[in-house]
């Protein structure tokens, strides 16, 4: 592992400390030293958590003198919609909601994600309208899933 993203990781540990229901779930390095920082919790993180562990990592990485030349940005925040799930305790949080799974075949399961296990999670996939409506779930371990996305619905 990278020493600067396991600096990271430990800096952002203690940071996070103060609220066990924060988690860090990725760190991003740009060559241009442009670190995004991707922060989520059990019933979600505010902006201004978020804008606070900003400022005080940021400050941190200059004290300590991390790039001399201050020639770095930092970025916190909660991974977007349009990230992909990535850590068990998101599958928890996100209990209820519409998702859609690729397997690393490419194949495709939409639906309801009804629970999560350690080694799997369960979707309920809905087909058809009026009487040709089935209802299928799916058990599909994790060590088959590529990416599991958010489906926002209206």
């Amino acid at each position: 592992m990278d020493p600067i993203i396991a600096q990271l990781e430990r800096k952002i540990t203690e940071l996070l400390a103060g609220d066990p229901s924060l988690f860090l779930v990725e760190i991003r390095i740009k060559p241009t030293n442009n670190f995004k920082i991707y922060i989520d919790g059990d019933q979600g993180v505010k902006i201004d958590q978020l804008t606070q562990f900003n400022r005080r990592l940021y400050r941190q990485m200059e004290e300590e003198a991390w790039f001399p030349n201050g020639d770095f940005s930092l970025e916190l925040s909660s991974p977007g919609l349009d990230e992909p799930l990535k850590l068990h305790r998101q599958y928890v949080k996100n209990t209820g909601r519409k998702v859609e799974i690729v397997s690393k075949e490419g194949v495709k399961t939409e639906g309801k994600l009804l629970q999560v296990a350690e080694d799997s999670i369960t979707v309920e996939e809905v087909t058809g309208k009026g009487k040709k409506m089935e209802i299928k779930q799916h058990v599909i371990p994790f060590e088959t899933i590529k990416t599991t996305k958010i489906q926002v619905t209206f």
